[in-house]
């Protein structure tokens, strides 16, 4: 079987399920259709290995319609026969109902990745068939690169909004940015999709691809980022990679896809990793329809299979761990009143603040200014070389004064010392001495 890298980057996976202790829908009455003998379906071990066959025996995904934003489903495969319910074109040279694959080198993209998601088989038990064999496709085509004139991030919000407004109760998105920060077109288009109680399903990216780590949309809170692993459960060197908002793990080596030809490919990637998991959410949500989809993400994470790998618990490289769809349908798990994955209303708050604040409205009306006070005349103008007022009585008039009285004390001082003179000299006694009347 031809193994085909995926070109795409990683699919996100944003899942709003929520998991309680919910009343489970009716069981399916009759069996999936199985052909021991056909080697295709004999080639998907996810379904035994991941206990999608085990849920099987409770619900398909009907009632469910996935939102698949990629390349475009092709018309021809009969494995989508009745499976595709609706679609649309936002990249600008698709057709209006996104059944024609946009992109020279991508174009078979769209139908791998929906044929894993909800595929019908062939007939008779045969033939590729989806994780949510009930559940309906819509199909959204959009361009990469340089296939298309429209911007990407334009394409991608127009696309959600699209799926939300047409029923969509999951969204699966096989690609990736490889950046951390995402536009802010973004922002309003995912908390549309939340606020609509839709599962957001994302790749986290592929190393041999040139995703070292995780990237938008994988890094937007409340999305449910899907990691990949080998068929042993082992993290995927080239069909994965790491980072701390991966959600879960499910394969994505040696997997099965549909081109739009109807030929089948083999192929690895988180690409295809993200529609099981968006499948498997399909089937929590028939099998739960009374969940929203905060609890439906909750029983998803919490019924997980532990990685052998993992470090810790969420892990780097395997999130919460291996995705189990049987648990994930029948278990009992608490329910939550919000997103286990984070709140991307929250982040907004905290890191758009100055983009979020309305900016001050300017006014319309004039701005009335008081008038100043009059300024008093000043005095006329005179010549600088005669005195003013000012100049004598501040200046001329206690110069005299000081000058007077240093006059007068300095007179005081001089007549004071003369007569200190005079007295000296009255008192003074005479030198002559008389001999003869001194004793003897």
């Amino acid at each position: 079987m031809k193994r085909v890298a995926a070109a795409l980057a990683s699919v996100i996976l944003v899942a709003v399920l929520t998991g309680a202790t919910a009343t489970p829908a009716p069981a399916p009455a009759n069996p999936v259709p199985e052909d021991p003998t056909d080697s295709v379906r004999a080639s998907e071990y996810w379904l035994d290995q991941y206990g999608v066959r085990e849920a099987w025996k409770t619900t398909r995904g009907a009632g469910q319609k996935i939102a698949i934003i990629d390349t475009g489903i092709g018309r021809g495969p009969a494995e989508f026969s009745g499976a595709v319910v609706g679609g649309t074109d936002v990249s600008g040279v698709g057709a209006a109902d996104g059944r024609t694959p946009v992109g020279a080198v991508d174009s078979n993209h769209g139908s791998w990745v929906a044929s894993l998601a909800a595929s019908r088989g062939t007939g008779n038990g045969r033939g590729m068939i989806g994780v949510a064999p009930e559940a309906e496709l819509l199909s959204i085509s959009v361009g990469f690169g340089n296939s298309t004139p429209k911007p990407f991030t334009e394409q991608i919000a127009d696309a959600m909004r699209w799926a939300v407004d047409n029923g969509a109760t999951i969204i699966n998105l096989s690609l990736t940015t490889n950046t951390l920060d995402w536009d802010t077109s973004w922002d309003t288009a995912f908390e549309y999709a939340f606020d609509h109680d839709v599962v957001v399903v994302v790749a986290a990216g592929n190393r041999g691809s040139g995703t070292d780590r995780v990237g938008a949309p994988a890094t937007i809170p409340g999305v449910l980022a899907v990691g990949g692993v080998d068929p042993n459960g082992v993290a995927s060197n080239d069909a994965s990679t790491q980072g701390i908002t991966i959600g879960l793990s499910a394969p994505s080596e040696r997997l099965v896809g549909v081109s739009a030809d109807g030929t089948l490919v083999g192929w690895n990637g988180t690409s295809g990793a993200a529609p099981i998991v968006a499948g498997i959410a399909a089937l929590v949500r028939s099998a739960h329809p009374d969940l929203d989809a905060n609890n439906v993400l909750a029983r998803l994470i919490e019924t997980a299979k532990p990685a052998n790998g993992a470090s810790s618990v969420p892990d780097k490289l395997y999130g919460y761990g291996l995705v189990d769809a049987a648990a994930a349908v029948s278990a009992r798990v608490p329910s939550v009143t919000e997103n286990p994955l984070g709140s991307l209303k929250e982040w907004i708050r905290l890191y758009r603040r100055a983009d979020s604040e309305p900016a001050p409205e300017p006014t319309s009306s004039p701005v009335v200014i008081p008038p100043l006070p009059p300024v008093e005349a000043g005095p006329a103008a005179g010549s600088p070389l005669l005195p003013s007022r000012d100049s004598v009585l501040y200046g001329s008039l206690p110069l005299a004064g000081a000058t007077v009285a240093a006059i007068m004390i300095a007179l005081g001082v001089t007549a004071a010392a003369r007569r200190i003179r005079q007295a000296r000299i009255s008192r003074e006694p005479s030198r002559t001495t008389n001999e003869e009347s001194l004793p003897s």
